[in-house]
Order: structure tokens, then C-alpha cells, then sequence
């Protein structure tokens, strides 16, 4: 049997978020921004509330023989909405999986050391079931009403009313109380760094992506902060996710995983540089990063990973690598991207697919469990949602995912950002610093300016 999905044409609404504020007060609001608004790059704008049920971890991986699958949990509510719908709209979303996989939750996957400090109380992830979300598609300037037959009336006929015209909340200005501080010291991140290069040196990696963390006090409403952030860093895999305890801010330009046709794509980023302040300087650093050795080195480990990845979930020989050391500018750095895409199996779904990659490889370093237990020794504290997932599941199998980096958690009246950046060989210390300020300095920088229009 084929269920009808109930479509309705909205004005089409440039700025999604006008749309998304009015529902703000609603349980657990998630919006998944392009930021098409301020780049060329972003498609479809994907927002929803009020989830019919929210699946989180059980617990961690104990040992290898530990049979629990988080992943199995949410393949159970997915299959209980009914997958035979009709989509004919050729919707990338018909109801299904909204929310976040931390990086943490790789501890699901292995079994890893217990070394760095969990002090967020924000689950390792949060997933809800959506039976309706509202689709902005910026390439063809249209607006939908999308909701699964399981939609309750009373709800659906209230999401009609908010869109129509609904109120947006009146929200306190976002400020910060203290300045931003690391987790860890420049000393610190040099000793650190040197361990990172004895590790590769004694040849137990290749590449170790180590972060830092920055902590603030701040008062008034995480929405405000993001409205500011994604006007100065507009990236086309953002995201705002609403918890009941904690905000997740992600301004990422980063794809992990998309499946549409059982089709695969994966566009991982190895290699940062800023922005010149002039045409004639940004052209000569964009040169400068498509020339770099260590970066292009660097960039084709982490491809060769996720060939690997990719052929656990896809057909062999389907997997290509279309672009290498691709350019791609954005607001405030160049960055090379490389694009590697696939057939999913026959006996394989996007679930099998995301458990097979998590987390990203660009973000843990290679070969990656032996990474990810170096990370958990280097890092002094657990990275929540950073260099995680955020994302959908629709029910009709598609699914798209961000790497959660350029991503900040609110939680307790403190907020906090990460970054990161790749070691190898020949890099060289604090210019793997001064990569990390890079990466994080405008979004800091953003929160920093108190009076700043949104």
C-alpha cells in the first residue's frame, strides 16, 4: 500500500529563517540551513518541530562483543512510519530523522580508552522521528508543507496557523559575559603536538586531526547568536538544533554523507588557509593552498580512508573519485575539497552506510581507530557533537549529513566552540596552531561584537 503525503505550496521565503523563529517555542525545533541566503552553494532549507518520539544511546560500547546498535534503534522507528510513500515531488525529506550524531558516539562503533573529561551533559546523540517538515528549495524558489499521514490534525492545522502568521518569540540579545578561553594552553598544545609526532614518527599513524575547545560565559537566547554568526559565516550545511537542556549551533561547510538513488556522495575538507584582504592577496593564498604539498598529501590520505569507508556500505568497483583538490572559497577561508561517490549495495541502506563512516575521517586522522584512541589520549576534554553528524533520515531511505565542524554547544548559561586542524609529518607546529585560530577567529570574533545587527 502507498500512503499519500500531505504537500502544501507556501510562498517561497529567501530567508528561511523568518520562517523557523515562529516555532522556536515548540518541543525541540531543528533547522537544517544552506544559508542560501548568503551563498551560492545552499539548496534546500529542511526545518521541523515537535518530534513524534526522540531516540538516544543507550550506552557506551563496553566491549567488542557488545551487541548494542544505536543505529538499529532508529532503523526500527524509521521502518514503523512506513517507507512506501508517494514522492512524486521529489522531496529529499517525507518524515523521519531529524538531529545530531556526536563524535562521541563512536563509542558505539569501538571500543575506545576513557581518558578525556566528559563535562556536557548534551547526549552523545539526539535523534527525533519528524512526520512533517517545511522545505525550502532555493534552486527552484519554492516553499512546501511536507507531513506524513501520521501527523496528528491538531498539530498539523497549528504548524498551518504559525506559518501563516505566527509570532516570532521575543528573545533576549546574545552577549558574552567572559572572554573565550581554550582548553588548552599554547604549551600544552605544543607538548601535545610533539606527542602527535611521535605517534606518526614510531609509525602508529599517518595523520592526527587534535582540536582545542573555547569556553565562554554568556546571557540571552542562542538563536540570536546564530542569526549573527551565519551572516558572517554562511556555510551550506548549517544547523540549529533545540534541546530541551542545550542549543547546538553549527555553521559547517562540510558534507560527510549524501544518499539519494542509492547513490553516495562524501566531499571531505583537508586543507585550510584565510581569506586575503585584497583580490590580488586572496588569489595568491587560494594559490598557495592548491600548490601545498603536505595539504594535498594530506588531503589524498583521508580520501584513501574513505574509499575504504565507502566500500564497507557500497557495490565493488562503484566507487569514483570525481574531484581532487577541488578549490572551494567561503567566507572566511579557502579550503581544498575532494568529492568521492558510489552505488549503495543491494543489501544496504543510508543507516548501514553512516555506522560504516562514523565519524568522519577527515576529522579523526588515519587509520582511524588507532586515531580516535590517540585523540582521546591528546584532547583533555570529549568532543560532544564536534567532528560529529547533523542531519536527516527521511523514511524513503535519503539522507544527508554534515561533518559538525565550526559547531558550538549552549549549554548551562556557557557556550562552546572547537577547532581543529590535521598533523602530519612535515607539518609544523604553530602553523597547525595558527590553523586552528584560523578556522574559529570569526566566529569568535562574531560573538564578541555585542551591538552587532541580526
Amino acid at each position: 500500500m502507498t500512503y499519500q503525503l500531505t504537500i502544501e505550496e507556501l510562498p517561497y521565503q529567501v530567508d528561511s529563517a523568518l520562517l523557523f523563529a515562529r516555532f522556536l517555542d515548540m518541543e525541540q525545533p531543528v533547522y537544517l540551513d544552506s544559508a542560501a541566503a548568503f551563498s551560492a552553494r545552499g539548496r534546500y532549507d529542511i526545518f521541523s518541530a515537535q518530534p513524534l518520539s526522540t531516540l538516544q544511546p543507550k550506552k557506551e560500547k563496553a566491549t567488542n562483543s557488545d551487541s548494542y546498535d544505536f543505529f538499529s534503534d532508529i532503523k526500527q522507528a524509521l521502518n514503523a512510519l512506513t517507507p512506501s510513500i508517494n514522492n512524486d515531488y521529489h522531496l529529499p525529506f517525507v518524515g523521519g530523522a531529524l538531529g545530531y550524531f556526536g563524535y562521541d558516539l563512536g563509542r558505539q562503533l569501538e571500543t575506545l580508552p576513557k581518558h578525556a573529561l566528559k563535562d556536557l551533559s548534551l547526549a552523545d546523540a539526539s535523534i527525533g522521528i519528524y512526520s512533517w517538515a517545511v522545505i525550502i528549495d532555493h534552486r527552484q524558489q519554492r516553499a512546501l508543507l511536507v507531513a506524513h499521514p501520521s501527523t496528528d490534525a491538531s498539530l498539523l492545522q497549528e504548524i498551518r496557523s504559525r506559518l501563516k502568521a505566527g509570532q516570532i518569540p521575543a528573545l533576549d540579545r546574545f552577549s558574552l559575559k567572559t572572554d573565550f578561553q581554550s582548553n588548552m594552553t599554547k604549551t600544552e598544545y605544543s607538548a601535545a603536538y610533539s606527542q602527535v609526532q611521535r605517534y606518526i614518527e614510531s609509525g602508529d599513524c599517518y595523520q592526527i586531526n587534535l582540536a582545542q575547545r573555547f569556553s565562554a560565559e554568556y546571557s540571552g537566547h542562542p538563536w540570536d547568536a546564530y542569526l549573527a554568526l551565519r551572516q558572517t559565516a554562511a556555510a551550506p550545511f548549517s544547523a540549529y538544533i533545540q534541546q530541551a537542556d542545550s542549543t547546538i549551533l553549527s555553521l559547517s561547510p562540510e558534507r560527510l554523507l549524501h544518499s539519494s538513488n542509492r547513490r553516495v556522495t562524501t566531499s571531505p575538507i583537508k586543507g585550510t588557509i584565510g581569506r586575503g584582504q585584497s583580490r590580488v592577496e586572496d588569489e595568491g593564498l587560494a594559490q598557495q593552498l592548491l600548490n601545498s604539498a603536505k595539504d594535498r598529501a594530506e588531503n589524498l590520505m583521508i580520501v584513501d580512508l574513505l574509499r575504504n569507508d565507502l566500500g564497507k556500505s557500497c557495490e565493488p568497483g562503484s566507487i569514483q573519485v570525481d574531484e581532487l583538490f577541488e578549490l572551494q572559497s567561503f567566507e572566511t577561508v579557502h579550503h581544498l575539497v575532494s568529492t568521492i561517490r558510489g552505488q549503495l549495495s543491494p543489501d544496504k541502506d543510508a543507516l548501514d552506510l553512516l555506522a560504516g563512516c562514523f565519524p568522519g575521517g577527515s576529522i579523526t586522522g588515519a587509520p582511524k581507530i588507532r586515531a580516535m584512541e590517540i585523540i582521546e589520549e591528546l584532547e583533555p576534554h570529549r568532543r560532544s557533537v564536534y567532528c560529529g553528524a547533523i542531519g536527516y533520515i527521511s523514511c524513503d531511505g535519503q539522507m544527508d549529513t554534515n561533518i559538525a565542524i565550526r559547531t558550538m554547544v549552549c549549554e548551562d548559561d556557557k557556550i562552546h566552540c572547537w577547532a581543529g586542524g590535521g598533523i602530519v609529518a612535515d607539518s609544523q607546529c604553530e602553523g597547525e596552531y595558527q590553523e586552528c585560530m584560523t578556522k574559529v577567529g570569526r566566529l569568535l570574533a562574531t560573538l564578541e561584537q555585542p551591538n552587532k545587527a541580526r
